[in-house]
């Protein structure tokens, strides 16, 4: 029985002194109760819900100490402020619960609805909840203020750190079921802090990112992230606006044992997967990044895109299995500015369909592009496996193109397997055989 007491009966509505709206008073009684200890499981309405700004209610709840916070639906969008999530607990967000970031609450470039940083043991669970923000407002805000007409938005300053979800520095998190909307920078962001460098054990399952304003996910710092059975579409707003985007701010970040399973990222206005190492040098730990049978649409920008591992950065492993992008603008494939004397990157099993489709380029572009952006100082590019992949394409063009900024630069260790299917037949654009270069194109019928 004191598990848990619906809202509906644990409450009493009462109005307002200042009209009609709404108010929950606050159940003294049972608080009392999940702060001697009596109680582990608390009802975030027992502290008093208000449909105009329902922070401090929710935020009391969180730092109250109960091992398990319910936030129940209560027919209306709770508003918030910013709130700090806290450790050794569950928050669950019942069935149609929204949480809504509260106008002009978010001024500040890093405002995040949730915030955990250094905790550990925290689940967060919200099958059919949405945690949303204003999107349009730091936008549009932004545009206002460099006009001088500031006073309807509250002088929001260009940002691309408003997340929906910030996990900073935390140990064993768990998120589960929620639909992330709307924010104004990513859709979930996982980085270390000062105390704790990298984010480890973090585990999102059944979550869907969408419309934000950067990314669908940030990874900036992580050991041993799982993401699976996740959906990260319509990213527009600011580059990179990619589904996920793996990229270290600093060399002593860690991406390792990484993994994104049964995952989809749908058009996004940037690259569907992104992985960009540039900030990492052979002083860092070796990378360890794997993406199992997920799918890859574009609205604009490249399937899956690879780049700056450069020949003084990280060793290690990139690796996709059973991955298909198909129905892509840009590139299906798109490996650029890789050195083959670091981390190496595999694809094993994956398809390319339709790709590469900008129409500004006559479907000249290639579904896979292996792009040697900068001479590297050993002037060699590769350490790339395509492992029985296949390709289909209706354009007649090269399956697989390479371009080269240094004409004197060297392809090195590219190796594996494509069956092509395209009825103009399959011409190759790799340049002159080069060392190591043993990458098999063969036809399938149409």
């Amino acid at each position: 029985m004191h598990r848990y007491i619906s809202a509906v009966t644990s409450l009493l509505v009462v109005t307002s002194a200042h009209g009609d709206t709404p108010r929950y008073s606050r159940n003294p009684d049972a608080i009392a109760e999940i702060q001697s200890g009596r109680r582990t499981v608390a009802d975030a309405a027992w502290w008093g819900f208000d449909e105009e700004d329902a922070t401090d209610a929710l935020q009391a709840a969180i730092h109250s100490g109960a091992k398990k916070v319910i936030v129940p639906n209560m027919t209306r969008d709770w508003f918030v402020r910013p709130i700090q999530l806290a450790g050794n607990q569950e928050l669950v967000l019942e069935a149609g619960v929204v949480i809504t970031a509260k106008r002009g609450a978010y001024r500040g470039r890093g405002d995040s609805v949730f915030t955990a940083r250094n905790v550990s043991d925290l689940t967060i669970r919200g099958y059919g909840a949405t945690v949303r923000m204003q999107k349009e407002d730091y936008i549009v805000g932004k545009v206002l203020l460099d006009l001088g007409w500031n006073r309807w938005y509250g002088q929001y300053e260009k940002a691309e750190w408003r997340m929906t979800l910030s996990l900073r520095g935390c140990t064993n998190v768990q998120v589960l079921g929620l639909t992330l909307t709307d924010s104004g920078g990513d859709g979930i962001y996982v980085a270390g802090t000062g105390q704790q460098g990298f984010s480890k054990d973090v585990h999102i399952r059944d979550v869907v990112c969408d419309n934000h304003y950067r990314q669908g996910i940030s990874v900036i710092s992580a050991v041993g992230l799982t993401v699976e059975n996740s959906v990260f579409r319509n990213t527009w707003g600011t580059p990179p606006s990619a589904g996920v985007d793996l990229e270290p701010d600093k060399n002593i970040n860690k991406l390792q044992n990484i993994l994104f399973r049964n995952c989809r990222f749908e058009d996004n206005y940037g690259d569907g997967i992104k992985v960009h190492l540039a900030r990492l040098t052979d002083a860092s730990d070796d990378v360890s990044i794997r993406f199992d049978h997920c799918r890859v649409t574009s609205r604009r920008g490249t399937g899956i895109c690879v780049t700056k591992i450069r020949a003084r950065g990280a060793h290690g492993l990139i690796e996709f299995r059973d991955c298909v992008v198909e129905n892509t603008v840009g590139y299906g494939i798109k490996v650029q500015d890789k050195s083959a004397e670091r981390a190496r990157v595999k694809f094993v099993d994956c398809m390319v369909r339709n790709a590469a489709n900008d129409r500004d380029f006559n479907g000249a572009w290639s579904p896979v592009w292996l792009h040697m952006y900068r001479p590297q100082p050993t002037g060699d590019y590769g350490g790339i496996d395509f492992v029985n992949c296949d390709i289909e394409d209706d354009h007649d063009r090269p399956p697989i193109a390479v371009t080269k900024d240094d004409p004197a630069g060297v392809l090195h260790d590219i190796t594996g397997t494509l069956a092509v299917r395209n009825p103009h037949g399959v011409r190759m654009n790799l340049g002159e055989p080069e060392n190591g270069v043993t990458l098999r194109v063969t036809v399938t019928q149409p």
